[in-house]
């Protein structure tokens, strides 16, 4: 595990990755997502972990984004992502449907090593009329049931953000054990931190099951409030007026533009202040 800078972290993600993010109540990082809009990049695959939220919308709105797989794409209250609807009304966007086990069930096959994954619930839903990819059998065990069957999906990069990093290299997560399945399932996990700490996780009996281990995690970066406006578990809340001042903004291109030149490339291009 690797101490970066988040620019360089953000320009060791090539153009065309297919990057992985978990929502907004899943400690995403909004500070990685800027430092990509600030480097340029261009025609990434987006996987929503299992929905998708703010990240992924600038993203979208900055033209760094080619292709969404994902179950929804939200501001929750603040309603629809903006950027994201105008880009699909536009045809700018390929879009890959899921639903929310499917997304889980997909990388959770990568985690397990296996090549698919079978999964219930999804038989008679119109999502399997535009997934070609996933394959409808008979159970091979002679009872008649169908079953779907999902390939596993293995993400370039996981990107997350955590609470703290320690001196031996692993990433403390607490309770969003969802974001050790996307590190273990992804070729590599990038994750901005709020501090570095001595000693190690693993070997304290209370942080231990919030862990995710070195060996998962190919770098990290320091970024303070790295996670706003989303909340990051007990350290800070979510910051609702500041998504639904984004929301408003962002409704049209130049609005979003206007905001992008302040939040991102102004003085709060690291992390809100």
């Amino acid at each position: 595990m690797t101490l970066m800078s988040l620019d360089a972290m953000a320009a060791s993600i090539p153009d065309g990755a297919m990057i992985a993010l978990p929502p907004d109540n899943s400690l995403p990082s909004v500070a990685l997502a800027k430092a990509l809009i600030r480097r340029g990049a261009k025609r990434l695959r987006l996987v929503g972990v299992p929905i998708s939220g703010f990240a992924t919308d600038i993203l979208i709105g900055a033209g760094c984004v080619e292709q969404v797989e994902t179950s929804a794409v939200t501001l929750g209250e603040a309603g629809f992502a903006p950027r994201f609807s105008a880009a699909l009304k536009a045809g700018k966007l390929r879009i890959l449907d899921a639903t929310c086990p499917a997304m889980h069930t997909m990388l959770q096959a990568t985690e397990k090593g296996v090549p698919f994954m079978p999964l219930r619930g999804l038989i008679g839903s119109d999502i399997l009329a535009n997934r070609p990819d996933w394959k409808v059998i008979e159970s091979p065990f002679g009872t008649g049931e169908k079953i779907t069957l999902l390939p596993a999906l293995n993400p370039d990069v996981a990107v997350f953000h955590a609470v703290m990093a320690d001196s031996a290299g692993n990433v403390w997560v607490g309770r969003r054990r969802e974001c050790a399945t996307v590190a273990h399932a992804s070729k590599r996990a990038l994750v901005t931190v709020e501090r570095v700490v001595e000693g190690n996780f693993l070997e304290d009996e209370r942080l231990c099951p919030g862990a995710i281990n070195a060996t998962y995690i190919s770098g990290y970066a320091i970024a303070e409030r790295g996670a706003h406006p989303s909340a990051l578990l007990d350290e800070y809340g979510f910051d609702t007026q500041y998504v639904m001042d984004y929301a408003r903004a962002a409704k049209t291109e130049a609005g979003f533009a206007a905001w992008c030149a302040e939040h991102v490339f102004g003085n709060q291009a690291v992390a809100a202040e």
